[in-house]
C-alpha cells in the first residue's frame, strides 16, 4: 500500500486496482463485483473475502471529505486475507467508495495543512449524501448510492456493519446504533498507544450515552435530539438498515489532525456563557459568506452545481443551529463537550466558504479574491486555536482497523 509511505489518500480508481489485485491473487476468497451505479454513471464495487454465511459489511468513503477510510478498507482487506482467524465465524464484504461522484470531487490526496485540505474541499448537501439521504428525502426519491447501500445490506444481512468516517481536526470516537459490550477498552487502548486524543464530548454524539470514553450509543426512539434543528436523524440513515436483520452499525471516526483540547473531562465553569459566544459567531462568520455569496449569484454562469448546492446547504443549517446552542446546555457539560462545538462552529462556515471559493475560482469572479482571504484566514485559526497536529496516516488507519477488528469479535462475543 504505497500511499500510506506517501502519506497520500488513494483515489477511487487505486482502490478498485488495489481491490482487483487482491482478487487475482486469492480468487479461492476474493470476489471483487460492481453492485451499483452512481448518479453519474460511476461503478460501485464490492469486495468480498471469504465465505461463511455471517457477513461484516465495511463502508468506505460515504463523506467525501473523509477519506481515511478508503485506506482502512485495503488494511482490513488484506488482514482477512492474510489472518486466517479472521475468516473463521465470519465473512468480509468492502464497499469501496459509497459516493465515488464525491470523491470526485474532494481533490485532497496530500493536505499537508488545513488550508491544503480545503482548497479543493467537497461535501454535498444532505440530500445527496449515501447514508444520510433516507433522514431527509422519500423512499422514492432515494440517489442511487443509497439504494444501491440499502440492497447491499438486504442482500448480506450483516451481523455488523462498519461505516468508516473521519474528522478534520479533532480526536477519534466511534458511534453505536446498538451497544457493542467490551468495545470501550481496546478503543481506548489503541488510541492511546497511537497518541490520537479521545473527542469525549463529540458534537455529533451529543447527547448519547456513552459506553466507555467515546464510545456512544445511539438514544432509544422518541429520545430527544439534542439539536432539533438539524433536519437529518441518525435513526432513520442506512446505519439503522441493518436493524431488521438483527445486525447493528459501528461508526469509526478517525482524526486527520489531531487537538488535546477534545478530551478534556472537566466540567466546563461557564457552558451557557461559552456556547452563547460560540452560538454568535457562527451566525457573524455565516453571514460573511452568505453576503458573498449573494453578490456573486448574479454573476455566475451555473448556480446550481454540486458545489452550489452544498453551500446552500451548510448555510441554511446556521440559524437553526445557533438557536439550539442559546438553549440551556447540558447540566454535566465539559470542556470536551464546549471544545467540541467550538471546532464545528469554525468547520461549518469555513466549509461553505471553501466550497464557494472553488465556484467563484473557475467563474474568475472578483470576489475570489476576499474569499481567499477569509479561507485562509479561518483555516490557521482553526488550526492555531486547537494547537492541530497532524495524525501520521498509518496511525490514523491503523486505529481504525484496530477498532473495527475489535467491534467484530465483541459482537461476535455478545452473539455467543
Amino acid at each position: 500500500m504505497s500511499h500510506l509511505t506517501e502519506q497520500r489518500y488513494p483515489n477511487v480508481a487505486e482502490l478498485v486496482q488495489s481491490a482487483r489485485e487482491l482478487a487475482t491473487h486469492r480468487p479461492d476468497l476474493c470476489v471483487l463485483r460492481q453492485v451499483g451505479t452512481s448518479r453519474a454513471g460511476r461503478p460501485l464495487h464490492l469486495l468480498s473475502v471469504g465465505h461463511d454465511h455471517r457477513a461484516v459489511l465495511v463502508v468506505a468513503g460515504a463523506h467525501a471529505n473523509e477519506p481515511a477510510g478508503g485506506s482502512t478498507l485495503l488494511r482490513l482487506a488484506e488482514r482477512a486475507l492474510m489472518e486466517r482467524e479472521l475468516r473463521t465465524d465470519c465473512s468480509w464484504h468492502f464497499l469501496l467508495c459509497a459516493d465515488p461522484d464525491g470523491a470526485d470531487l474532494h481533490r485532497t490526496p496530500a493536505p499537508r495543512t488545513l488550508l491544503d485540505y480545503h482548497r479543493h474541499f467537497f461535501r454535498p448537501a444532505g440530500p445527496e449524501q449515501p447514508e444520510w439521504s433516507p433522514s431527509v428525502l422519500p423512499p422514492d426519491r432515494l440517489p442511487p448510492e443509497t439504494r444501491t447501500l440499502t440492497g447491499v445490506i438486504d442482500e448480506l444481512r450483516p451481523f455488523l456493519q462498519v461505516s468508516l468516517h473521519g474528522t478534520d481536526l479533532g480526536g477519534s470516537w466511534v458511534q453505536l446504533t446498538r451497544d457493542i459490550p467490551g468495545l470501550a477498552e481496546p478503543f481506548a487502548k489503541s488510541a492511546a498507544e497511537l497518541h490520537i486524543p479521545v473527542e469525549t464530548g463529540a458534537s455529533d454524539a451529543a447527547g448519547w450515552p456513552a459506553t466507555g470514553p467515546g464510545v456512544h450509543v445511539m438514544p432509544e426512539p422518541g429520545a430527544e435530539a439534542a439539536f432539533p434543528s438539524l433536519p437529518d436523524d441518525a435513526r432513520h440513515s442506512t446505519w439503522h438498515h441493518a436493524h431488521r436483520y438483527g445486525g447493528r452499525t459501528a461508526i469509526v471516526e478517525v482524526p486527520m489532525w489531531a487537538s488535546d483540547l477534545v478530551d478534556d473531562p472537566a466540567p466546563h465553569p461557564a457552558p451557557d456563557r461559552a456556547l452563547r459566544r460560540l452560538a454568535q459567531r457562527l451566525s457573524r462568520d455565516t453571514l460573511l459568506v452568505e453576503e458573498i455569496l449573494q453578490s456573486a449569484l448574479p454573476r455566475l454562469p451555473e448556480a446550481d452545481g454540486p458545489l452550489m448546492r452544498a453551500t446552500r446547504w451548510a448555510v441554511a443549517l446556521v440559524p437553526g443551529l445557533a438557536g439550539d446552542w442559546l438553549q440551556p446546555p447540558p447540566p454535566d457539560a465539559t470542556m470536551a463537550y464546549v471544545g467540541s462545538i467550538d471546532a464545528f462552529s469554525r468547520r461549518l462556515p469555513l466549509r461553505a466558504a471553501a466550497m464557494l471559493l472553488r465556484v467563484l475560482k473557475e467563474a474568475d469572479d472578483p470576489d475570489a479574491e476576499r474569499l481567499e482571504q477569509l479561507v485562509t484566514h479561518w483555516c490557521d485559526a482553526f488550526a492555531e486555536r486547537f494547537r492541530a497536529r497532524w495524525v501520521p496516516l498509518e496511525h490514523q488507519v491503523e486505529h481504525q482497523s484496530r477498532t473495527t477488528v475489535a467491534a467484530v469479535r465483541h459482537t461476535l462475543a455478545a452473539s455467543g
